[in-house]
């Protein structure tokens, strides 16, 4: 039993790229630090005194950035590479959290959050065009989930950081720490990945004819618009359910940090197997669909928290699973499907689908707790999932996203000394 477990995780890691765990390694430094979104509703309204629907319009400007700078992130990446995008918004992004921890009113704190998302959003699709690059196809779920296994990993550590920063030195050290913490992923960054750097891609399938848009693409338009539905309710994960465990139940922000870290931790278990044995066996489609039934069972299971405590922990491993079924296959699907010359315009659009979920999610979850009590919010939740469930496996029965129309060629070096580490194809309308 012990040798096929060790086999199992074996093959999950093995045949991935260098530069694929670089890219991880990036990810965890900075994620390590991640310690802000975690607390910043409960930040702003102990701390700053803001109502829950202030402090929820607030959460939804970080939302409305990340539209724009998903947007702007994927153009920029079909046409400048994703190099240079990610190097120049971590570096900005260390430089915007020192800002809004400065920021003491409404609009302040709108304005700060607003740019702040949006420079971070802008990485996303860069980072995820990356990982496209240097995978193939046989691969590619599993350096997704590696990504996001190093994500996991660093949030597992940053909430728990974080509720002892509060505890020691006050709130005003989550952002001198988060900030920090993309300063070194910058640095390793540029270490790992120089910009004189000879690299080669996996073979990449180079389309016989222009790809056509993301924004023009029906179906697609259709499975980021459930792919949105379901992050809604999954995004309560972060924006209610903290002002929910402190104000309802009575959780200290250590505690608090502490359960958050339960969600990273399963992932940094489970996901990379999880995703190895899927893979081989199910479409992603059909993966997602599962993921957000899990989701909509998670939070009919939490309408018993507030009596009993290990129905908290039952809804922290529902939510995780289907966090873990949902997020991964997701991008591996957009990969799939998207035409190599606009990638990064597939990738920033399924990004826009998680910006306006964060749009909606901060506001209508506090606005609706604070009217209709968190009870209702939960039962919202779960039919907001169950319904984004039924919407994928309705796309995956129409049958009309397939890869775009390729053939194979053999990859060509990336760069030469004096170009940026990678040279997109550009695309037009």
């Amino acid at each position: 039993m012990l040798r096929r477990t060790a086999q199992l995780y074996q093959e999950s890691f093995s045949g991935l790229r260098r530069e694929v765990w670089y890219l991880s390694l990036v990810l965890l430094i900075n994620r390590s630090g991640a310690m802000v979104i975690p607390f910043l509703t409960v930040y702003l309204t102990s701390q700053r005194g803001f109502s829950y629907a202030d402090a929820g319009w607030i959460m939804s400007s970080f939302g409305m950035g990340s539209v724009v700078g998903s947007y702007v992130g994927g153009w920029i990446t079909d046409r400048f590479g994703f190099y240079r995008v990610q190097l120049w918004t971590l570096v900005g992004g260390g430089f915007l959290f020192w800002l809004l921890g400065q920021q003491t009113t409404f609009w302040g704190m709108s304005i700060s959050i607003f740019v702040l998302s949006m420079v971070l959003d802008a990485f996303r699709p860069a980072n995820q065009t990356a990982l496209a690059f240097y995978s193939n196809p046989s691969n590619r779920a599993r350096a997704y989930g590696l990504l996001r296994l190093a994500v996991n990993l660093g949030f597992s550590m940053g909430p728990v950081l974080g509720g002892l920063l509060i505890a020691g030195l006050g709130y005003q050290w989550l952002f001198i720490v988060n900030g920090l913490s993309c300063f070194g992923a910058a640095l390793a960054f540029r270490l790992l990945l120089p910009p004189g750097r000879q690299l080669e891609g996996e073979p990449q399938p180079e389309e016989t004819e222009h790809g056509h848009s993301a924004y023009r693409n029906g179906p697609f338009l259709t499975f980021v618009f459930f792919l949105m539905l379901g992050a809604v309710a999954f995004m309560q994960f972060f924006s209610s359910l903290p002002v929910y465990l402190k104000e309802e139940l009575g959780y200290a922000e250590a505690q608090i940090g502490l359960l958050v870290t339960l969600n990273g931790l399963m992932i940094v278990v489970m996901e990379m197997p999880l995703v190895h044995k899927l893979g081989q066996r199910f479409r992603s489609l059909g993966i997602i669909t599962a993921g957000y039934l899990f989701l909509s069972v998670g939070f009919f299971v939490l309408q018993g928290a507030a009596w009993f405590p290990i129905f908290a922990v039952v809804f922290m491993v529902l939510i995780t699973i289907g966090e873990m079924l949902s997020m991964p296959f997701a991008s591996t699907f957009t990969a799939e499907i998207a035409p190599v010359s606009r990638r990064g315009q597939y990738m920033g659009l399924q990004s826009i689908g998680w910006a306006v979920a964060f749009i909606i999610a901060p506001s209508l979850g506090l606005q609706w707790a604070e009217r209709f009590g968190f009870t209702s919010l939960w039962f919202l939740s779960c039919a907001l999932a169950a319904v984004a469930a039924l919407g994928i496996w309705m796309v995956q029965q129409h049958g009309d996203l397939q890869p775009a129309r390729q053939t194979e060629i053999r990859p060509k070096p990336l760069i030469q000394e004096d170009k940026p580490l990678d040279e997109p194809a550009l695309w037009e309308e």
